[in-house]
């Protein structure tokens, strides 16, 4: 998980906290428009494969995050950004990244 001592803590944590769906929802957040394995984004994210398989499953199941499944055991996820909560959700984080860290 990111440490809360980094210096270039992201916003969204600073608002919201160093907890496993804040770092998987940034790293969709970031990577948005491409589809990512689930090892993926638990390597990039530094959380383990059941934490963030865990974090998906309401995500999919609210159609925030597609999920498509390539052969029987790889799973891919991107953000749904036609999913109007999930619209709200990058509208916001694209509003709090412009903002001056200052502000935060």
């Amino acid at each position: 998980m990111i440490n809360l001592n980094d210096i270039e803590m992201s916003k969204l944590i600073r608002i919201f906290g160093n907890s496993a769906q804040t770092i998987v929802l940034e790293n969709l957040l970031r990577n948005r428009g491409e589809f990512t394995y689930l090892s993926g984004i638990a390597e990039e994210t530094g959380l383990s494969h059941s934490s963030v398989a865990r974090v998906m499953e309401p995500l999919v199941e609210n159609n925030i995050i597609i999920e498509k499944k390539l052969g029987k055991q790889i799973r891919t996820f991107s953000m749904n950004e036609e999913n109007p909560v999930a619209k709200l959700i990058i509208k916001f984080y694209d509003e709090l990244m412009a903002l001056p860290k200052e502000k935060i």
